[in-house]
């Protein structure tokens, strides 16, 4: 039986988590999820399909009717029911809650993320003319408080992979899988910080996706897209060297096409990569919490330092929407902006004269 490509898995697998949430929701969701599909990627749907969840049963829980009926038996017209304040009530809410038995909490993202989760919801049954009042349109996006790129300096890097390759600072238990490890570990490092790729687009990498003459991997992008992103000699070397090691594995079932296998030679997962790069990062800083997220951001940093085209930042790391871009380096703009104001000078400044 032919491998399925990761991308294809990942698919199938968040399919059957979204069934599964959706059956816990309102029988009208059903057709929501339907129209949205074509427009949304899968994990676009499983999160709202969790933050639909977390809606209702706030309902549930809130609203005398309601609460004497199940969720999945809700009428749809109680989306008309509901007004502005009742969802900046809820709103409210999200920021401190238990469920059962939990604690949660959201900061302004997360309370943008669920009220946008809220607006689409609305708008979908609103344009098909199902229900006449749209409540969601009404409330105002929380206001977010802007945040430092977190990410690496120039010099963190290189002692990162310093770190990587030596692993002295390792335990020694750490050191024991250091040992069957380095080139691998050192092989995705690089790989991230020399490229900007995702995490998920790292762990799904397969063999016949790398293009050794040109210095390019095939990357699966999160919409379902593939494009080709290309490194530079140091990717290169690192990935050659772990590749020599990764022909001579024999991979488990199922992962025989992985680029980066496990210990247990099966596909290396997401929360590994995760890992690992935690492991390394708190060898060479403790203020910052390093993710492969950051190691994203610290690539796209670099790359406009050296270009100041945002417009090529916004293509290799795979922003569909460059306005994404600008906000998350809108500091380096502002920062090479002042470095305008200081290379400026409309007349030279005379020196003190001595006095005699």
């Amino acid at each position: 039986m032919k491998e399925r490509k990761y991308s294809d898995q990942i698919n199938i697998e968040n399919e059957q988590k979204l069934r599964a949430l959706v059956a816990e929701l309102p029988h009208f969701c059903r057709e929501y999820f339907i129209g949205i599909e074509p427009s949304t990627s899968s994990r676009t749907r499983i999160a709202y399909a969790y933050d639909l969840g977390v809606f209702f049963h706030y309902l549930h829980e809130n609203n005398a009717a309601l609460s004497k009926m199940e969720i999945v038996d809700f009428p749809i017209d109680i989306l008309e029911q509901i007004t502005p304040m009742d969802i900046e009530e809820y709103l409210q809410y999200l920021k401190f809650y238990h469920h059962n038995g939990k604690e949660y909490t959201n900061d302004e993202r997360g309370q943008m993320r669920k009220l946008a989760c809220l607006r689409s919801f609305y708008n979908y049954f609103f344009r098909k003319e199902i229900i006449e009042k749209n409540p969601a349109a009404l409330v105002k996006m929380p206001k977010q408080h802007e945040k430092n790129i977190v990410r690496l300096d120039v010099d963190e890097i290189a002692i990162l992979l310093d770190e990587a390759e030596s692993g002295e600072k390792l335990t020694e238990r750490q050191k024991i899988y250091h040992n069957k490890t380095k080139k691998r570990d050192m092989a995705i490092l690089t790989l991230l910080l020399g490229t900007g790729i995702r995490v998920s687009e790292c762990v799904g990498l397969d063999l016949n996706d790398i293009d050794p003459k040109n210095n390019g991997i095939k990357v699966h992008r999160k919409g379902g897209s593939e494009v080709m992103v290309y490194f530079g000699d140091e990717v290169a070397e690192a990935l050659d060297a772990y590749l020599d090691e990764r022909l001579e594995m024999e991979p488990k079932e199922g992962s025989t096409e992985a680029v980066f296998l496990s210990m247990q030679n099966k596909r290396i997962n997401v929360r590994s990569v995760e890992n690992l790069v935690k492991k390394y990062s708190r060898l060479v800083t403790t203020v910052k919490n390093i993710t492969p997220h950051k190691l994203r951001s610290t690539y796209g940093t670099t790359l406009y330092q050296e270009t100041g085209d945002i417009y090529l930042v916004a293509d290799v790391l795979g922003h569909k929407d460059v306005n994404t871009t600008k906000k998350h380096y809108a500091a380096q703009a502002d920062s090479r902006r002042r470095m305008a104001a200081k290379a400026v000078r409309l007349r030279e400044k005379q020196p003190d004269s001595e006095e005699e």
